[in-house]
This record gives C-alpha cells, structure tokens and sequence, in this order.
C-alpha cells in the first residue's frame, strides 16, 4: 500500500518536472537560433560544401562552370580553388564587400611575375593563366616596382588575393621590364620569383609610326629616345635584369605563338610554373575579327570571353622600307638577345 501511495504522488511531479526543464531546454535553443548562434553549431561537411557555393554563386550572379568544378574531382578542397580563383582577383575589394571565400587561405608574395613587354600580350597571357584553378592573379596592374615602391611591401602584399596550399600568386606589370631599379626591388622581395617576358615583333598601331621612329625620314636615322623604340632592344633590359637573377628564373613567351597555337605556349608556361596542364586547346577558338585568339564560352556564361577593343586589334600597314630600316637596326640587338637566352626566335 505505501509503494503504490508513492509511485501515485510522485510520479505525476516527476513528469511534470520533465516537461518543464524540456520547454527550458526548447526556447533556449530557439533564443539562441535566433540571435545566430546556431551559425557555429557544426554541420555535415556536403551541407557546408552546398552552402559554401550558394554564397559564391550570389556573389558573382552566376552559376561555376563545369571546368571550375570538376577540374579536380569536384572533392570539396578543389570546389574551394576553383571558385576562389573567380573572385576577388582585383585588388579594390572593399572589406565590407568582401564574400566569403576570402576566409580561404592567405595573402603571398607573387610566386611568379609577367614583367614584360608592354604590348606584347601580356594581359593575354594572363587571362589565359586565370582559367586554371591553381592560378590566383590580381587583375590590375599593382606597378608596384616602378611607381609604388615607396609604400612598402606589407602594402604590396595585401593587393594580392588568398591562395590556398597548392596555389601560385601571379601579378603582371609589363613596365617592370624596363624600369632599372625593378631587378634588384624584386630580388630583395625573393630571389626565387618566376619571370616571364612576353615577346613581339609587330610595330606599334599608330598610322603616324614612321614619323615618330625616325630623326630623319630620309638618313634613315632612328629615333632611340622614343620609348616604343627603346622597348624592343630587348638584350640592353634583360642585361638589367640577368645581374640578379640566373637565366633559369625566365621564361620567354613568344607573343606571335600565342596568337597562333595558344594551347601551345600555353603548355610551356604551366610547365615553367610546375602546374598541371589544365589549360589545353579546348579553351580557345580564333576570332576572325579581332585577329586573335579567345577563350570559349565557360558553362553558365552568355557568350564567349575576348580581350577589350584594345586587344587584338588590327595594326596599320608600315610601308617596307620602313619595316627594312628598323630590322636593320634592332638586327645585333636581336642576335645578342638571342645569345643571351638561348634561343632563336626568328625575327629576322
């Protein structure tokens, strides 16, 4: 009689007791969810992956590509490389614009730099270089090792954008090339950075060209203190630069083979970088009306990417004599740049 006495009263408060301290339990979660602290409760790692990409495709207003994700077996590390190298490559980024990815990885020097030549399809080169996942550029140009020196490297680093482990921080400022104090600015930085000069031999696209390359039309006498002149002695700038980096730390693009086999040269700079050969012929077609080559339209894009309307642009016409006058002039300083690395490309 007593047991049963006991298990009728004290059952009944035992069960009240329960409800109780579960509706405690219950709209403490619920305040705490809506105050967002169950933002760093952890979660499934497929539901932070799917999370992660809406963020980044809000953030860019359109879906990743195929290549993007799948360059790596879509595993969740590569999904994070191929997004991040869409976003943020330019070096404005306001901090309250910034997306969620740049929490990925950390701000480097450049590993690699594109030093030169100006108008020799550096900014094609690096168009290019951006469509592989393992790359990671800052779109404009920093010129910091001619004109920005002065505001320190710790400023120059934070221009560059995160990489992850694996990834190679690019930077291209095709000035670098013939500015005297830049060898020795960027040896200071690291002596192991990568150079690559891109090299051309078309004339620069100003229909009043000969008048400006020549001091006497008739003589035949060529102006060499007009800059685009001074540009293609290309041995005098790599002189400069050999004082302080071995040969073997360049390599020398040829601007005409990428206008005519892209995939090509492009197979030489990822190899000189120690990248996969992830960029191949399959990105580019030729564009008849620029006269160059553009890469194909991406998954999830609208139309194909081609360089801006300064890109790729038709030259005018120089009439012979006057094309015969500037090879007899740039001919030794051809021949020693050839010397000089080792390879004969051809411009005569």
């Amino acid at each position: 009689m007593f047991l049963s006495n006991y298990f009728h009263n004290v059952l009944p408060v035992q069960s009240k007791l329960s409800v109780f301290f579960t509706m405690i339990i219950l709209f403490t979660y619920l305040f705490y969810c809506l105050n967002g602290y169950c933002d760093s409760l952890p979660r499934p790692v497929y539901d932070q992956q799917s999370n992660f990409q809406n963020k980044i495709i809000l953030h860019d207003g359109q879906d990743a590509s195929q290549d993007q994700l799948g360059a790596y077996n879509a595993s969740p590390v590569s999904i994070v490389r191929g997004q991040l190298s869409d976003l943020g490559n330019s070096a404005n980024v306001q901090s309250n614009n910034i997306s969620i990815a740049n929490n990925f990885g950390s701000k480097k020097f450049p590993q690699a730099i594109i030093i030169g030549v100006k108008k020799g399809g550096t900014r094609a080169l690096l168009e290019f270089l951006r469509i592989h996942p393992d790359v990671r550029a800052v779109g404009a140009e920093p010129h910091f090792f001619d004109r920005f020196y002065d505001k320190g490297l710790e400023w120059y680093r934070n221009l560059m954008p995160r990489t992850l482990e694996g990834q190679i921080t690019m930077e291209k400022t095709p000035s670098y090339f013939i500015t005297k104090e830049a060898p020795r600015r960027v040896f200071s930085m690291s002596r192991h950075t990568k150079l690559i000069v891109v090299t051309l031999t078309k004339s620069p696209g100003l229909p009043s060209f000969q008048n400006l390359a020549f001091r006497n039309a008739t003589t035949g006498l060529i102006d060499t203190s007009w800059s685009a002149v001074r540009i293609g002695i290309y041995a005098k700038h790599l002189e400069n630069w050999l004082r302080f980096f071995p040969l073997s730390r360049f390599l020398f693009v040829s601007g005409e083979r990428l206008v005519t086999d892209p995939a090509g040269e492009m197979g030489r700079v990822q190899d000189f970088l120690g990248l996969k050969r992830v960029v191949t012929d399959k990105h580019f077609y030729f564009n008849q009306t620029k006269g160059f080559p553009c890469l194909k339209k991406p998954e999830g894009s609208s139309r194909p990417r081609c360089l801006g309307k300064s890109k790729g642009r038709p030259h005018p016409q120089i009439p012979s004599e006057v094309l015969l006058r500037l090879r007899d002039f740039y001919r030794p300083f051809n021949l020693k740049f050839y010397q000089m690395t080792g390879h004969d490309f051809g411009w005569d």
